[in-house]
Formats: C-alpha cells, sequence, structure tokens
C-alpha cells in the first residue's frame, strides 16, 4: 500500500460516552479568566497533534503503545513483558485484519513481518494519526471504530502532548495538559477521592467532639496558625465549626485535599504527641520558646538545645531524661490554656 485515506466516525455517531478525550482546567490556576466559566481554551479554539514521533539515526519510532519492541515493553519482568506482548499483537492482528483486510496469526514468529499497515515504521500511516480536542469532549469508541482504539492505546502510552493519561495524571503534572484521558472508573475514583478524604475528616472530628475534647483542643492548636486562641474554656461548637472549616479549605490551608489529609494526621496522633505538640507551638508563640543564633531552639530560660526544628524538639521533650525541661514548659504554658 503506498498511501492512506483515514475516514473516522463522526461524534454523533459513537454510541460509547464512557471513554472520551475532556478539557483541564486548573480552578486555582489564572488562565485568561477562563478558569471561572470552567474553561481552558477560548470558544473556536481547538488543538491538533499528530503522534508523537521519536528519531534516533534515522530510524523512527512512533510512540502507539502496540510496539513489542519499545523500551517501556522490554524493561518489564519476564511474566508482565510475556503478557504485553500477547496483548499487543492480539490487538495489532485485529487492527490489521480491520483495517486491511490482512489475518496474520498473533502467534507467528514472522508477525511483524507479515503485516502490512501496523508495522511500527511504517511512517506513512502512523504520520496520519492525530487528535483534534477543543472545549467539547472528543469520544472514543474503540470498541468499533479501529482509529479510536489506536489513539486510546497512543494516549495511554504518552503518544500525544496535550493529553494526560488520566485526570489524576493531569493534576500530578509539572506541566498543566490542556486534555485529558476521561475513563468512567479511573475518572470516578480521582473525582471522589478528596470526597472520601473529606468525610472520613469530619466522621473522626465528631468522634473526637463526642468521645475526647481534650484531644479536640489539642489538634485545633496543631491545625490553626492562631493557636493562642484556644483554652479550656472555648466551647465546644466553637472546636468543631473552626476544624471544620479547616477541613473544607476555609482555613489557614486552602487546599481542601491537603487540609483535611492534615486534620486526620493529626487528630491520629497520640494524646502524648499531641499535648507536647501544641506545648511547642504555644511556646514559641508566647516566647518561652527562642530560636537562638544557629537556628537552635531552647527554653527562654536555660540554654538546653532542644533540636532546630518543632518535630526534632518533640523527640527531645519525650525522652524521660529531659522530664525537667518538658515540666517547666508545662508550667509556664499550662496557665494559659487554663484561662
Amino acid at each position: 500500500m503506498e498511501d492512506y485515506t483515514i475516514v473516522e466516525k463522526y461524534q454523533q455517531e459513537k454510541k460509547n460516552s464512557t471513554i472520551a478525550i475532556r478539557p483541564y482546567f486548573n480552578p486555582t490556576m489564572e488562565n485568561m479568566g477562563l478558569e471561572q466559566y470552567g474553561l481552558s481554551l477560548h470558544d473556536g479554539v481547538w488543538h491538533q497533534e499528530s503522534l508523537a514521533c521519536l528519531e534516533l539515526n534515522g530510524v523512527k519510532r512512533y510512540i502507539t503503545g502496540l510496539n513489542e519492541f519499545a523500551p517501556e515493553v522490554k524493561t518489564l519482568s519476564p511474566e508482565k513483558k510475556k503478557k504485553k506482548i500477547a496483548e499487543i499483537r492480539k490487538v495489532v492482528s485485529e487492527l490489521e485484519a480491520e483495517l486491511a483486510a490482512n489475518v496474520v496469526d498473533p502467534k507467528d514468529k514472522d508477525f511483524w513481518n507479515k503485516l502490512t499497515v501496523m508495522k511500527p515504521d511504517n511512517s506513512k500511516f502512523w504520520d496520519r494519526i492525530e487528535v483534534r480536542c477543543g472545549n467539547d469532549p472528543v469520544f472514543l469508541d474503540p470498541e468499533v471504530d479501529p482509529y479510536d482504539k489506536i489513539k486510546l492505546y497512543a494516549i495511554k502510552a504518552g503518544g500525544f502532548s496535550i493529553i494526560a493519561k488520566s485526570l489524576k495524571e493531569a493534576k500530578k503534572a509539572v506541566k498543566e495538559p490542556k486534555f485529558y484521558l476521561d475513563t468512567v472508573q479511573e475518572t470516578l475514583t480521582t473525582r471522589t477521592e478528596y470526597t472520601k478524604l473529606r468525610n472520613r475528616a469530619i466522621s473522626k472530628l465528631t468522634e473526637l467532639y463526642d468521645t475526647n475534647i481534650s484531644k479536640l483542643l489539642y489538634a485545633a492548636k496543631i491545625c490553626d496558625v492562631n493557636s493562642a486562641q484556644y483554652t479550656k474554656n472555648t466551647p465546644n461548637d466553637v472546636l468543631f465549626e473552626n476544624m471544620d472549616d479547616y477541613i473544607n479549605g476555609n482555613g489557614p490551608e486552602s487546599n481542601k485535599k491537603r487540609a483535611a489529609s492534615q486534620f486526620l494526621e493529626v487528630a491520629s496522633l497520640d494524646m502524648e504527641d499531641l499535648k507536647i505538640r501544641a506545648l511547642i507551638k504555644d511556646g514559641i508563640y508566647f516566647r518561652f520558646i527562642l530560636t537562638k543564633p544557629g537556628g537552635w531552639m531552647e527554653p527562654m530560660d536555660s540554654g538546653v538545645r532542644m533540636g532546630k526544628r518543632p518535630n526534632e524538639c518533640l523527640d527531645f521533650l519525650k525522652l524521660p531524661e529531659n522530664e525537667e525541661t518538658l515540666l517547666s514548659l508545662l508550667d509556664k504554658v499550662e496557665p494559659y490554656w487554663n484561662q
């Protein structure tokens, strides 16, 4: 075959709506005001990209996800490599039969030599594989459209720089992509990840409110920037409301997921660690603990070096031989807690 004409289905004819390429936007990042409307691009703007190709010494290698000789396949463990090669050959065999009416047995020892269209080095074919994306989702129906199946494997292999492999990958990327591959299971898992985390944090908050208000007091002191505002006379409902705001990203930590995670982490500490961490924080606020030249943190009335960071001070104060320093700090700070 000397040349190829690729004819794809129109979007409205595609029945499968569970797989799509969707625009990705981060509402916390400025994007010419588009983030306020949940848009990644201006209306009528499209991004078009051809399949990625790497060339070394005149040899081209396309990032298709359908090449058993690709480095990412070679580096797999023997068992995983065997399964991956079997999967690739099965898919390539089906695509070759559908696109070129050329039936090749996946187990044939000359499998790759007998292909006409799906050869890894067939530049006339692979150069025509491209994606075109805008604000509207681009649905993929790999069970019906062979070109959608090719694009799906290519996206998962990283064959298009503008499309992340999943919503999770898009959120982790250093350079945010314009689009991401949306599959029902993966995207729902990512989208509900924060909801489940927040619900666990709220459940833990309710548990502390009902059963251990002292622990909730120390947790609030650690989480809130203004720890000194909390005393043992602070109404329980104030503690609950402030920590509820904190978990929902309305406190000093605006990242909702990080806020919920941090509250869970703090609330899961044992009572000793919580109290000493609260002691260190308030001790610094009331200047009973000072940072001396060299970065050492010391009690104001002694030259005892506890550490250079609060977590080092925590380890120091937990040691039995440093009980005198601990009790001295408690004597100074606890009157403020008992107000």
